[in-house]
């Protein structure tokens, strides 16, 4: 089977990025992680290619999922036979948000 090629426009720190993390080490697929905090380029390169602002993206084999979690990611990858299913377990839950604490208060503006 050929290594598929992936390209994960992830947040530093957040439960979907987390979960498509494990899946991707559950299947031991190499990838190049993009985080979109860490530096605002990638940002804009993974809304411009997925046409949308919302993450995680995951680019698999040139295939654009857009606003995805683990669990969506584990199942595109079985799909079109890109792995074999696997029930090992992962180290965090694949298909979780964030937890509020991670997004810190909300901002109120006055305009």
């Amino acid at each position: 089977m050929e290594e598929p090629q992936i390209t994960a426009y992830l947040k530093t720190y957040c439960g979907w990025s987390g979960g498509v993390r494990a899946v991707l080490k559950k299947y031991n697929l190499p990838y190049t992680e993009k985080d979109i905090i860490q530096n605002p380029a990638f940002r804009w390169e993974m809304e411009t290619k997925s046409g949308q602002p919302l993450s995680p993206c995951v680019e698999i084999n040139g295939a654009m999922l857009s606003d995805v979690s683990g669990e969506e990611v584990e199942q595109y990858l079985i799909e079109n036979r890109i792995v074999q299913p696997n029930a090992a377990e992962t180290d965090v839950p694949i298909d979780s948000p964030c937890a509020h604490e991670q997004h810190g208060s909300p901002v109120n503006l006055r305009l």
